[in-house]
């Protein structure tokens, strides 16, 4: 199986050297590119094509939310986690709600962000989604949007799946709390996603709270 590519965003270089000593350590990872602002992070992407791109917040040049906008345009975008030094950042919620995968704190654990990037990079994307669901209920809107017509597509059962992983749930706690097998929620999840026109999980927690169905 080839590693997972992995591009590394940030204006300083000796967290970047750091980054990469600990990615390039493991066996299924591989650092392919890095940058130093956004507008180099845009060149470096499209010339290396990665899975998953690690993209600091606030840089030079381009910054990373301008950064992120533009490559998530892209046919087929990598995934994007932004690594910022605030727990409660609004810069991370908006570039969540453009598409990013989640958001890192800058000092998080080193066995942390390494789970994050293969979590990403499998689909899942789900990275702390409790602090996204904390992050989206300090910043949001009190004023809902209205429920678009593909809500209304998903079954009783879907609906109930759909409310635990807005709440932050695991797939083993929904599992658990629903008397099903994880295989069954991770497939209850898939067909919502499908529905809901939403990339992973991270998606689902941003919709519900814009749609106010957190």
């Amino acid at each position: 199986m080839s590693a997972i590519k992995v591009v590394l965003v940030d204006d300083q270089a000796l967290f970047r050297a750091g980054i990469r000593m600990l990615i390039d350590s493991q066996h299924d990872l591989k650092v392919v590119g890095e940058a130093s602002d956004g507008r180099e992070a845009i060149e470096v992407v499209h010339a290396v094509k990665p899975d998953v791109v690690l993209m600091d917040i606030r840089m030079p040049v381009l910054d990373g939310l301008a950064a992120t906008a533009e490559l998530l345009r892209d046919p087929v975008p990598p995934r994007i986690v932004m690594l910022t030094t605030f727990d409660l950042d609004e810069a991370a919620a908006r570039a969540i709600r453009q598409g990013a995968s989640g958001f890192l704190l800058k000092d998080a654990d080193p066995e942390f962000l390494l789970a994050a990037i293969r979590t990403v990079h499998s689909g899942s994307a789900v990275i702390a989604p409790s602090a996204t669901r904390e992050l989206f209920a300090h910043f949001t809107d009190a004023s809902p949007q209205a429920v678009p017509r593909e809500y209304g597509r998903l079954t009783a059962r879907e609906r109930e799946i759909f409310a635990l992983a807005a709440r932050g749930l695991s797939n083993a706690e929904i599992a658990a709390r629903e008397f099903l097998s994880e295989a069954t929620v991770k497939t209850h999840i898939s067909r919502i996603l499908m529905k809901l026109d939403l990339r992973d999980r991270v998606q689902l927690v941003v919709f519900a709270f814009e749609h106010g169905l957190a």
